[in-house]
Protein backbone atom coordinates (compact mmCIF):
# COMPACT_ATOMS: atom_id res chain seq x y z
CA UNK A 1 0.00 0.00 0.00
CA UNK A 2 0.89 3.31 -0.50
CA UNK A 3 0.69 6.24 1.76
CA UNK A 4 3.04 8.46 0.82
CA UNK A 5 4.74 9.64 -2.48
CA UNK A 6 8.25 8.71 -1.11
CA UNK A 7 6.89 5.09 -1.36
CA UNK A 8 6.91 5.11 -4.89
CA UNK A 9 10.21 3.86 -6.82
CA UNK A 10 9.87 6.40 -9.38
CA UNK A 11 9.96 9.34 -6.52
CA UNK A 12 12.74 7.10 -5.25
CA UNK A 13 14.42 6.66 -8.40
CA UNK A 14 14.06 10.20 -9.69
CA UNK A 15 15.54 12.00 -6.20
CA UNK A 16 18.81 9.77 -6.94
CA UNK A 17 18.73 11.29 -10.03
CA UNK A 18 18.75 14.72 -8.96
CA UNK A 19 21.52 13.73 -6.68
CA UNK A 20 23.89 12.81 -9.91
CA UNK A 21 22.84 15.49 -11.89
CA UNK A 22 24.04 17.65 -8.46
CA UNK A 23 28.09 15.66 -8.95
CA UNK A 24 28.12 15.62 -12.46
CA UNK A 25 27.25 19.49 -12.74
CA UNK A 26 29.57 20.42 -9.59
CA UNK A 27 32.82 19.38 -12.40
CA UNK A 28 31.13 21.72 -14.83
CA UNK A 29 33.55 24.90 -15.07
CA UNK A 30 32.33 27.48 -12.50
CA UNK A 31 31.13 30.04 -15.47
CA UNK A 32 28.82 27.58 -15.56
CA UNK A 33 27.21 27.92 -12.17
CA UNK A 34 24.41 30.34 -13.59
CA UNK A 35 24.37 28.68 -17.17
CA UNK A 36 23.93 24.92 -18.34
CA UNK A 37 24.34 23.51 -14.56
CA UNK A 38 21.68 25.49 -13.09
CA UNK A 39 19.14 24.35 -15.67
CA UNK A 40 20.14 21.26 -15.08
CA UNK A 41 19.57 20.98 -11.24
CA UNK A 42 16.23 22.81 -11.46
CA UNK A 43 15.03 20.51 -14.35
CA UNK A 44 15.86 17.04 -12.31
CA UNK A 45 14.59 18.63 -9.25
CA UNK A 46 10.98 19.29 -11.08
CA UNK A 47 11.27 15.66 -11.64
CA UNK A 48 10.70 14.58 -8.05
CA UNK A 49 8.83 17.56 -6.97
CA UNK A 50 6.03 17.20 -9.41
CA UNK A 51 5.58 13.88 -8.58
CA UNK A 52 5.25 14.57 -5.11
CA UNK A 53 2.94 17.37 -5.25
CA UNK A 54 0.64 15.16 -7.61
CA UNK A 55 0.78 12.61 -5.44
CA UNK A 56 -0.86 14.67 -2.66
CA UNK A 57 -3.74 16.59 -5.47
CA UNK A 58 -6.97 15.39 -4.48
CA UNK A 59 -7.68 13.89 -8.00
CA UNK A 60 -6.14 11.12 -10.02
CA UNK A 61 -6.72 14.47 -13.12
CA UNK A 62 -4.57 16.11 -11.15
CA UNK A 63 -2.05 13.28 -10.17
CA UNK A 64 -1.67 12.58 -13.92
CA UNK A 65 -1.63 16.17 -15.04
CA UNK A 66 1.81 16.82 -12.28
CA UNK A 67 3.24 13.20 -13.77
CA UNK A 68 3.32 14.82 -17.20
CA UNK A 69 4.92 17.96 -15.83
CA UNK A 70 7.49 15.56 -14.78
CA UNK A 71 8.10 13.90 -17.87
CA UNK A 72 8.43 17.10 -19.58
CA UNK A 73 10.88 18.21 -17.53
CA UNK A 74 12.74 14.60 -17.62
CA UNK A 75 12.68 15.64 -21.55
CA UNK A 76 14.43 19.27 -20.72
CA UNK A 77 17.12 17.17 -18.65
CA UNK A 78 17.51 14.74 -22.06
CA UNK A 79 17.86 17.67 -23.81
CA UNK A 80 20.54 19.35 -21.47
CA UNK A 81 22.59 16.27 -21.00
CA UNK A 82 23.08 15.90 -24.76
CA UNK A 83 24.07 19.38 -25.18
CA UNK A 84 26.47 19.28 -21.77
CA UNK A 85 27.77 15.84 -23.78
CA UNK A 86 28.85 17.42 -26.32
CA UNK A 87 29.71 21.05 -25.07
CA UNK A 88 32.25 19.21 -22.58
CA UNK A 89 33.59 16.09 -24.98
CA UNK A 90 36.83 16.03 -23.98
CA UNK A 91 36.02 15.87 -20.09
CA UNK A 92 36.15 12.95 -17.98
CA UNK A 93 32.60 13.44 -16.96
CA UNK A 94 30.87 10.24 -16.70
CA UNK A 95 27.34 10.58 -17.60
CA UNK A 96 26.55 7.13 -17.69
CA UNK A 97 24.94 6.82 -14.37
CA UNK A 98 22.81 9.42 -14.86
CA UNK A 99 21.58 8.76 -18.56
CA UNK A 100 20.19 5.26 -17.00
CA UNK A 101 18.34 6.37 -14.10
CA UNK A 102 16.91 9.21 -16.51
CA UNK A 103 15.68 6.48 -18.74
CA UNK A 104 14.24 4.17 -16.39
CA UNK A 105 12.11 7.32 -14.75
CA UNK A 106 10.96 8.34 -18.00
CA UNK A 107 9.63 4.40 -18.78
CA UNK A 108 8.21 4.80 -14.98
CA UNK A 109 6.33 7.68 -15.57
CA UNK A 110 5.22 6.79 -18.79
CA UNK A 111 4.16 3.58 -17.76
CA UNK A 112 2.23 5.07 -14.65
CA UNK A 113 0.58 8.30 -17.02
CA UNK A 114 -1.33 5.34 -19.02
CA UNK A 115 -2.28 3.34 -16.16
CA UNK A 116 -3.47 6.14 -14.02
CA UNK A 117 -5.31 7.63 -17.27
CA UNK A 118 -5.52 4.96 -20.13
CA UNK A 119 -7.29 7.49 -22.45
CA UNK A 120 -4.09 9.19 -22.88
Amino acid sequence: MISSYKDLIVWQKSKELVIEIYKITALFPKEEMYGLSSQMRRSAVSIPSNIAEGRYRGTKKDFVNFLRIAFGSGAELETQIIIAKEIYYESSIDYLRAEKLLEEVMKMLNAMIRNINPKS
